[in-house]
């Protein structure tokens, strides 16, 4: 055994799982002498050997088969294990064909034993064996003869053990022959990490994996520096056991100021800016604004430009307007009228508005005062959008002074001088007061009588008024006149439910002028009509239209409901093969619906699929409430052919819209990750719900289960979609117990169990729920589909036993084709079993049809007393189930009797109310009439439920 040279066989690692190794301990590696602690002395022994490159390594042999009752341990050196609660042992080592040994009798061993001991610290060299426990009795898959040493051709077995969980600071590794011969080539002792990694700006720091092979370790992520957690939604990875970060949740962001560059969150260079940590990268500062320095949130303005507080960062700088132009005035006795044109310069904005500034001056230069509170302006003093403005009550024979300001946002920011436009004016004998308090006094339907007050100040004896008036809304303004020697006038023809503006005025005599200020009012006639109308009659003809309206929305709507329930439409819509699409992203962005990711807030991740993982989260889309949803997400790294699978299934569900098939949300293919969304199923997968609650149900319940499988796939069989994977794992429920037919790949691995497949030309088969024909020829049918339908009702019935046992999948093929088929469940009725039976048939053409299967169990559902049918034989064409005739009910006299028998007697007074009195008429009820009819609703809810 000396000196052994090893050429092992090639072994394949990935190179992701040796980043995610710690290695412990490597004996291979080491070159100097191993001092294992070895017991007795003369059993394992320390070799130097030469490994399949010629490199020398240390390797222990021992080989004392010629001697009985052999017990050599051999005890590694203390292995610290740090933070780790798994740790894996993998051994290489060669062994010797006891049958290669002569002279060898009934002593010799082709195994060795692997014990570890947990300490806190060394315990020194001596070895107690009872202070061990065994991990596992290794054997060789392939041991050598002498004729193999001659030739060099020793053969290398590699084993791996697993360890766990551990408490303490480390532990030992011992090895006990008892009667081998064999040459320990190396020990490797390691544990697996999720080393750090930078995701989405956040941290995730060394993660030692979980102490079961199937957990997760959800890990924090700290933000990289300069950047923040994005509201509510704070960086999550979760480590798998395999040592791999699985798909991020949340993330952070970049602060204001930075953007984002790599892994990294870098500050705007000058000259740029980022107002807010949600812009995604820095923006060129605006016109007329500058900044110096690196990471800046906003820039500042240049000198003499300025930025309102209610502007944003990203708005230019802007400056307040020149002055306006071409000022003019109208002088009246004491009112004066100014125009102007707006100015050259805006400043560069856009909201410019105007202020006037009076001032009442004396004969002397440069002595004026501000006018005061008692003169007026129309429209107003400030904030004047138009470009006009009328001053009033001003002083007789009196100096003034205007000046008209153009202003914007930041003209009160300025620190420069101010640009106006200004006059001079000198006024003229005081004007007289207007006439004030205009009042209606009579509305009518086509006139108006108004009233007012004496002008206060009429500067002469009034001689008489004058009423203009006009539309409001008419654009040319023509205006018709009224004359009136007293305070009051009545306006004639005016145009019913018209809005109208009345202006009134005076005259004097000769030292009163003859042109004097208006006084507007807007009065609206619409008033008149309402006036002159009889409130008894308006009320009674709009209560009676108001009753002929009703009673046609209600009769409309009965009879619109009835036609709706009544009548069954037939499906036009057809399944789209998404292969027959020269390129698959139009046939997904045809069917399924494309997402904002940031619609999608990941929650938890709640196992693996085929192509990454699946998660929990809530799906939030503009104007509607969030709702649950599943995630499914396509792993990083992957290939487009990947892809293009992956997103297959979406545009196969995206085509569907029935209530017993899972709702596909919508698919994101423009981000990172590709999501598909689909709604959310509470309870999971229905063989593993079923499993979980086994004996919980009734059987009316499960027969209700079973129907709601069966329309979905009747939907699915009327589209003429093929699904080819029917099983109890592809139907998920919710939590109102409805079932829905899921997963829409055509070909798949079953489970981690090779034996759940049957490997043919084209793919993968579950052979327990396939079709003969579908093993043997590929011919997948709807009536294939039927034949897996059964294996379902088997499947359900017995609370998700696997179908066939512990059967391989050769003596499965082997037993249907003599003719087997799966027995009753335990207390499955006989009329179900017959159903299955039936979906059993050998000939596909004598297998019901899904409508068929639909219509079978609502029979049982309404007549639980099918479901005792004796059991037939399955080899006549059809089952007696499948007879739609009146159903028997000898074992009955009355309708009462029925009732009690299924524990519905509180539903009987329903029945007499809808005329259901005999059980001939209870018997021809359809399920579709007890779902229409209003007072059998409740009966069909409770007898699915009960």
């Amino acid at each position: 055994m000396c000196g052994l040279s090893v050429k092992p066989s090639p072994v394949r690692f990935n190179h992701l799982l040796l980043l995610s190794l710690v290695i412990l301990l490597d004996s291979k590696a080491q070159q100097t002498e191993l001092e294992w602690i070895s017991y007795p002395p003369n059993g394992w022994e320390e070799i130097s050997g030469l490994d399949e490159n010629y490199t020398p390594i240390r390797t222990y042999q021992v080989c004392q088969v010629m001697e009985p009752n052999q017990n050599n341990w051999l005890r590694t050196n203390w292995i610290e294990k740090g933070n780790a609660q798994r740790i894996f042992v993998e051994l290489k080592f060669t062994l010797r064909d006891c049958n290669s040994l002569p002279g060898v009798v009934g002593t010799c061993k082709e195994t060795f034993n692997l014990y570890y001991q947990e300490t806190d610290s060394e315990v020194g060299r001596s070895l107690r064996e009872n202070q061990y426990v065994k991990i596992d009795t290794i054997a060789a898959d392939e041991s050598f003869t002498q004729g193999d040493l001659g030739e060099r051709k020793m053969k290398l077995n590699t084993e791996v053990r697993i360890i766990g969980p551990l408490s303490r600071r480390g532990f030992y590794l011992a090895f006990q022959d008892v009667g081998a011969c064999i040459a320990l080539v190396s020990v490797k002792v390691y544990y697996k990490k999720c080393w750090s990694i930078i995701e989405n700006l956040a941290t995730f720091p060394d993660t030692v994996t979980g102490s079961e092979f199937s957990s997760l370790v959800e890990v924090e992520g700290m933000c990289v520096s300069d950047a923040e957690e994005e509201a509510e939604n704070s960086p999550k990875m979760h480590c798998s056991a395999e040592g791999e970060w699985l798909v991020p949740i949340g993330k952070c962001i970049c602060k204001a100021g930075f953007h984002q560059k790599g892994d990294a969150c870098e500050p705007c260079g000058r000259g740029f800016y980022k107002s807010s940590s949600q812009d995604l990268q820095c923006s060129r500062c605006p016109a007329h604004s500058f900044n110096d320095r690196e990471g800046s949130w906003r820039c500042d303005c240049e000198d003499g430009y300025y930025r309102a507080l209610s502007d944003p960062p990203s708005v230019a700088c802007t400056r307040p307007p020149s002055a306006p132009q071409n000022l003019v005035y109208n002088i009246n006795q004491t009112t004066v009228s100014l125009e102007w044109s707006p100015p050259a310069d805006t400043g560069g904005r856009n909201d410019v508005t105007y202020r006037v500034i009076c001032r009442r001056c004396s004969w002397e230069p440069e002595e004026c005062v501000p006018c005061g509170p008692n003169v007026g302006y129309s429209p107003a003093q400030s904030g004047l959008v138009d470009t006009y403005v009328t001053i009033l009550d001003l002083l007789a024979h009196a100096n003034y002074t205007f000046e008209v300001e153009a202003v914007n946002g930041v003209s009160d920011l300025s620190r420069t001088q101010r640009l106006f436009a200004a006059v001079s004016i000198a006024t003229g004998q005081a004007a007289p007061s207007q006439v004030s308090e205009v009042i209606k006094e009579k509305v009518q339907q086509r006139s108006i009588q108004l009233s007012w007050q004496e002008p206060h100040q009429p500067n002469g004896v009034i001689t008489e008024y004058e009423i203009k008036y006009y539309e409001k809304d008419q654009k040319d303004r023509i205006y018709s006149t009224v004359r009136s020697k007293s305070t009051s006038a009545t306006v004639n023809n005016l145009k019913p439910s018209t809005a109208y503006v009345f202006q009134i005025r005076h005259f004097c005599l000769s030292e009163c002028p003859s042109v004097c200020v208006f006084v507007s009012v807007s009065i609206s006639s619409a008033a008149i009509v309402s006036s002159e109308q009889n409130p008894v009659i308006i009320i009674a003809v709009v209560a009676v239209a108001g009753t002929i309206i009703l009673v046609f929305m209600v009769f409309g709507f009965i009879i619109g409901r009835r036609y709706a329930l009544a009548v069954k439409f037939p499906g036009t819509k057809t399944y789209i093969d998404p292969e027959t699409y020269e390129d698959p992203n139009r046939a997904v962005h045809q069917f399924a619906k494309e997402l904002d990711a940031s619609c999608i807030k990941i929650e938890r991740v709640i196992g693996a699929g085929e192509f990454g993982e699946v998660c929990s989260g809530r799906l939030k889309l503009p104007g509607k409430r969030d709702v649950s949803v599943a995630i499914k997400t396509l792993k990083v790294g992957y290939t487009e052919k990947q892809r293009r699978d992956f997103l297959c299934e979406a545009s196969i569900m995206g085509q569907f819209d029935h209530p017993n098939v899972v709702h596909l949300e919508g698919v994101v293919t423009r981000g990172k990750p590709v999501m598909i969304v689909i709604e959310y199923m509470e309870n999971g997968s229905l063989d593993g719900f079923l499993r979980k609650h086994d004996g919980q149900f009734t059987v009316i319940q499960l027969v209700g289960m079973l129907r709601g499988i069966a329309a979905g796939m009747r939907y699915l069989s009327d589209m003429g979609y093929v699904h080819r994977d029917l099983a109890a794992r592809n139907i998920l429920v919710n939590s109102n117990l409805v079932c829905k037919v899921s997963d829409f790949g055509l070909s798949r691995v079953i489970d981690d169990d090779p034996e759940a497949v049957y490997t043919t030309t084209g793919g993968k088969i579950p052979v327990r729920w396939t079709a003969p024909e579908a093993i043997q020829y590929r011919k997948f049918t709807s009536a294939s589909d039927v034949w897996s339908y059964g294996i379902v009702m088997w499947e359900v019935m017995s609370y998700g036993e696997r179908p066939y046992w512990d059967m391989s999948n050769q003596d499965v093929i082997k037993a249907i084709e003599e003719g087997y088929r799966l027995p009753a469940p335990m207390d499955c009725p006989p009329g179900l079993h017959q159903l299955m039976l039936d979906c059993w048939q050998k000939d596909r053409a004598e297998r019901p049809k899904f409508d068929q299967i639909v219509g079978i169990l609502d029979k049982m559902i309404r007549n639980p007393n099918t479901l005792k049918t004796p059991v037939g034989t399955c080899t006549r064409p059809i089952s007696p189930l499948l007879d739609q005739s009146t159903p028997d009910f000898t074992a009955f006299c009355t309708v009462g009797e029925w009732l009690e028998a299924i524990k519905m007697e509180r539903y009987r007074d329903n029945f007499t109310a809808a005329g259901y009195s005999s059980l001939e008429s209870v018997a021809r009820m359809s399920i579709e009439q007890a779902c229409i009819s209003s007072l059998m609703y409740n009966f069909t809810v409770s007898l699915l439920l009960s």
